[in-house]
């Protein structure tokens, strides 16, 4: 018999995700009209594509905050099978940017089927290893499964090729399969065989070295590989602790390259200088803080290890673009969430808070239940 009780989502959590939209197509305006008057003759360009996006999220945030997020774990083979299909047809007829086939172009607008792939293996994951439960502990049987279907994503993947999402791939199905109870040695040995991998994957092209050089000493090489990151610096130096004021950044007048989309963060730096991207950090740690509550309170395990997912995901995104930014990690191309322009990044982003405010409903059903009872 269905429970007539309902609980109550998170409104901090959704209000917090939507206050970073909104602040997202402030500063993406801010950052892009220069570079959209120049291109396309309208300040609006940009902003007006992301704001469809984001019209297009909070449809979705919203249905799927209303759905028991139960109905996931059903759908995690058809969800994986459906991204294979994409990461396979984006390899054959996707449009080849910058030397990369990442992308469907559809109406004018870049589709990343890579991106979606995140949600797919994080509920596929998730609904595995909930499944498994200690038989997780056993590499043949628990472990090895799990291993081949990751490897298939991240190889296709890499093969785009997208080294940023690899990583971000990397260690989500790490954090989920940790999370799950895995034998801890299992992993360290997996994590040591893996390591020279990587190594490899990331000195094996011209273009990622030049990265690890331009991260490593950005001013060997000013006019070239050393360029993005040398600008981004000089934005986040002249804003100063009060910044220059909204819309005043000079960095972002062709100076910055890709100023409202990868290195946005070093836009915000310079308008709202140090007490803009404090009460910024302020309100992002909000939002980890009340994802990470309503995944670690969820009863259900497979509930559990797809919320932690969801804000881990988020999380190391949130961290590598800001370290690429700041010369704190080399250049891995990952946007900040919420805030970058891409509207593949923006609508995942909105579709993971709308699973993970329906597990904040069952939350809170669960606590109200629990109350009735007494």
């Amino acid at each position: 018999m269905t429970s007539k009780i309902k609980g109550r989502p998170d409104f901090l959590l959704l209000f917090v995700a939507v206050l970073l939209v909104g602040f997202g197509l402030v500063m993406i305006f801010s950052a892009s009209s220069a570079k959209a008057i120049h291109s396309h003759e309208s300040s609006w360009f940009y902003v007006s594509k992301q704001g469809l996006f984001a019209g297009i999220g909070l449809i979705i945030m919203l249905t799927f905050m209303n759905l028991p997020f139960t109905i996931w774990k059903k759908t995690g083979p058809l969800l994986m099978l459906f991204s294979l299909l994409l990461l396979f047809l984006v390899l054959l007829v996707g449009t080849n940017i910058n030397g990369a086939k990442r992308w469907f172009v559809v109406g004018g607008l870049n589709i990343q089927p890579a991106e979606f792939t995140k949600l797919s293996i994080i509920v596929y994951l998730s609904a595995l290893i909930s499944k498994k439960g200690e038989e997780i502990r056993s590499f043949k049987k628990g472990l090895s499964p799990l291993l081949v279907m990751v490897g298939l994503i991240l190889m296709l993947v890499m093969m785009q090729p997208d080294f940023g999402t690899v990583l971000i791939l990397a260690f989500i199905a790490g954090t989920i399969i940790t999370i799950g109870g895995v034998d801890l040695r299992h992993l360290l040995m997996l994590g040591v065989g893996l390591v020279p991998v990587f190594i490899y994957l990331a000195i094996s092209q011209s273009y990622r070295l030049k990265r690890i050089h331009s991260f490593l000493n950005p001013f060997d090489n000013e006019s070239d590989s050393g360029y993005q990151l040398i600008q981004s610096l000089y934005a986040l130096g002249h804003g100063g602790l009060t910044g220059t004021g909204l819309g005043r950044s000079v960095q972002k007048l062709f100076y910055l390259p890709e100023a409202h989309t990868d290195f946005i963060f070093a836009v915000i730096g310079e308008e709202l200088g140090l007490l803009g991207t404090t009460l910024f950090f302020i309100v992002f740690f909000v939002f980890f803080w009340r994802g990470f509550t309503a995944a670690m309170q969820c009863a259900d395990p497979f509930g559990m290890l797809l919320g932690m997912g969801l804000i881990s995901m988020i999380g190391i995104q949130f961290l590598l673009n800001l370290g690429a930014v700041t010369g704190s990690l080399p250049v891995t191309g990952v946007p900040l969430p919420f805030t970058s322009y891409g509207g593949s990044s923006l609508i995942l982003c909105m579709a993971s808070v709308g699973i993970l405010l329906s597990i904040s409903r069952d939350n809170n059903r669960r606590r109200k239940e629990s109350a009735a009872n007494q």
